[in-house]
């Protein structure tokens, strides 16, 4: 017999053989119906499969996200049969799960593939699934895998078995189509309901510019026709917010391919917006006492070399930068968390000077593929909002719970209301990654553990995710769509210290080694303009838009009266523009509601008499005319609510 513990506490006994799929079954008939995969002590497992003589299990559906990672990874292998069904030959590299989907990476060979042929293999998807084959694992040698993988002349998973140990190869066969695959998988095609296949794409063979470019098909599965179709139209909201799309639109920013990849050309509108985030918090790091400084774009090789990052990103970041002296090497630099080392070691410090806290808005450079660039969310030069805050041991709690307060604020202030704080923490199977001492290390993770219980945060741990120095706090917010983006961060640093030789004298004296925290609340400027635009759909809070006001004078005779008000207004620090086009003004509301100005000031012969404005507010129609100064104290009023927020 075998013991089976439950996630309720309960223990069951079953006969030795028995599989998750059996336990389902033994609990309700309608529960077995919707088990996907099973997680047996900590791993996830084929539902199929034997348990062990002591087991922990949790039944996973499709409420649960690896279940569903295990449906789309089942999905993968789904559509790479019915591939191979209308394009026989080809071959097959990765089909991994995806955060809303999978995709499988081919090599067509001298077949060719578009989008409209996409619908005819979902047709074939379907055909299959309704068969309801079953995903059957199989253990094989590395030379029986070698063979078989010969035989089919495939190379993309002959070089992944060469990376493989003998005793820990498997096959999953299902209906006519079998692959390389650790799993885990469903129990049969006939789980799978509903599918679209949403894209195809090219992406170098393990992301390597120098190998064959192969054809990348994304897909999604579901349960349900229904639910595909919720999803679908995410998708098309999620088109309609694309922050490259809206980025245009609103004229915030551009890429060039002479100024280079990956390196965003902020425009006027878009760098006033940049600035008004940039005061925004600076504004709230002065009240929280953070003194800014200001760092070179490149530093000497030495310095990334004593801070560890040129052995984490020297192979994978730009060239070297060279002088007429061949002793002098520089980098881009990757990081300004160096640099703030060097600022605080500039002088002797006491006790009585930390904590110190030194804020930047520094701009970094990280090569990245040109695969892997997306509008502003991935780019090779970018701004982080970084601060670093150098204090002693028993400074270090409220110093991390009073960057969560700030945190926090800024998030409340953009309306990102749905959350959590990602505990961060170092990889147990990977000690490697990570350089510094044990005792440093769970110091950090313990202080970062108790901050965020205290703060009340609603967290979650993962393991593998800590930045190579130090264990963090990772923001991950949910936006209008429900997708979830990781912003701000907040990180403990022991290493970097002993690193620099970073020390103060104490109040006994001696000489004792701070203890640093790195945090950056927006992430960088870049990413997070980019989520917010897609969070907002482009319909910033008053206090940030680009622009508050348009007035839209009814005729050309009203022109001068609105141009007088615009100066006015401009007085009040309130922002917009004139439309003195011979347009219509029903043309002209229309435009400036598409523009998302969130008031238009619509000005004719009475208001021009009346020395007043009349007041459309955009989502909610007319306000009735008002003197400017009275619409002046309505915008006021309605900024100071939207920053009403204390830190």
């Amino acid at each position: 017999m075998i013991n089976v513990n439950l996630p309720d506490g309960s223990v069951r006994q079953y006969e030795k053989g028995t599989t998750a799929l059996d336990v389902a079954k033994s609990i309700s008939e309608g529960l077995a119906r919707n088990v996907l995969a099973a997680r047996v002590n900590g791993d996830v497992i084929d539902a199929t499969r034997e348990l062990p003589e002591i087991t922990t299990l949790q039944l996973l559906t499709w409420n649960d996200e690896d279940g569903k990672s295990t449906m789309w990874h089942s999905s993968a292998h789904l559509m790479a049969e019915a591939l191979e069904f209308f394009y026989p030959g080809i071959k097959l590299a990765i089909g991994p799960p995806v955060a809303n989907g999978f995709y499988y990476d081919v090599d067509f060979m001298e077949h060719s593939i578009s989008e409209k042929d996409l619908e005819r293999i979902e047709q074939k998807m379907k055909e299959l699934a309704k068969e309801k084959n079953p995903y059957v694992r199989k253990e094989v040698s590395k030379a029986d895998a070698i063979s078989y993988f010969t035989d089919r002349q495939d190379p993309y998973k002959l070089e992944l078995i060469d990376g493989l140990e003998d005793g820990n190869i498997t096959f999953y066969t299902q209906g006519n189509f079998t692959d390389l695959c650790r799993g885990p998988h469903i129990p049969d095609t006939g789980f799978i309901k509903a599918v679209k296949l949403t894209a195809i794409a090219g992406a170098y063979w393990r992301g390597d510019e120098n190998n064959k470019q192969l054809t990348r098909i994304y897909g999604v599965t579901f349960p349900k026709q229904s639910e595909l179709e919720d999803h679908l139209q995410k998708l098309e909201e999620a088109k309609r917010r694309d922050h490259r799309k809206l980025g245009k639109e609103l004229e915030l920013f551009t890429f060039s391919q002479k100024v280079g990849q990956g390196l965003p050309l902020w425009l006027p509108k878009g760098a006033a917006l940049r600035e008004r985030l940039e005061n925004f918090l600076k504004k709230a790091q002065r009240k929280a006492g953070y003194d800014q400084v200001i760092t070179p774009h490149i530093g000497n090789k030495e310095l990334y070399v004593t801070s560890g990052h040129y052995a984490k990103y020297g192979e994978d970041s730009f060239q070297p930068i060279r002088t007429p002296d061949p002793n002098e090497e520089f980098y881009l630099k990757p990081m300004n968390c160096p640099h703030h080392c060097e600022i605080f070691k500039s002088k002797p410090r006491s006790y009585k000077d930390l904590p110190a806290r030194f804020a930047e808005f520094g701009t970094v450079y990280r090569y990245e593929q040109s695969g892997e660039l997306h509008g502003l969310t991935r780019v090779r030069g970018f701004t982080q909002d970084d601060a670093h805050i150098f204090c002693s041991q028993d400074q270090v709690k409220d110093e991390f719970k009073n960057v969560i307060d700030i945190v926090l604020y800024v998030l409340k202030t953009l309306n990102f209301q749905n959350f959590k704080a990602q505990i961060s923490l170092r990889d147990p199977e990977n000690p490697e990654k990570y350089i510094g001492s044990d005792e440093n290390w769970e110091k950090a993770e313990q202080a970062i553990i108790e901050a965020a219980a205290e703060k009340n945060l609603n967290t979650v741990v993962a393991y593998g995710e800590a930045a190579f120095y130090g264990p963090k706090l990772d923001f991950m917010v949910q936006d209008a769509l429900g997708r979830e983006w990781q912003l701000g961060t907040i990180q403990v640093d022991y290493n970097l210290p002993e690193r620099f030789e970073l020390e103060y004298t104490g109040a006994d004296n001696q000489k004792h080694r701070p203890v640093m925290i790195h945090r950056a609340p927006f992430g960088s400027m870049e990413r997070f303009v980019a989520v917010l635009l897609e969070h907002c759909a482009g319909d910033f809070p008053l206090w940030l838009s680009t622009e508050q006001f348009a007035i839209l004078p009814i005729s050309e005779k009203y022109n001068d009266y609105a141009e007088n008000l615009s100066q006015l207004l401009n007085n009040y620090d309130i922002r917009g523009f004139v439309d003195d086009r011979n347009e219509k003004i029903g043309k002209k509301i229309r435009e400036a509601e598409l523009k998302k100005i969130p008031f238009m000031l619509i000005v004719g012969e009475k208001e021009a008499e009346n020395k007043e404005v009349s007041v459309r507010q955009r989502g909610q129609g007319d306000k009735g005319s008002m003197s400017i100064e009275s619409f002046a104290e309505i915008v006021r009023k309605a900024i100071e609510e939207e920053l009403s927020s204390n830190v």
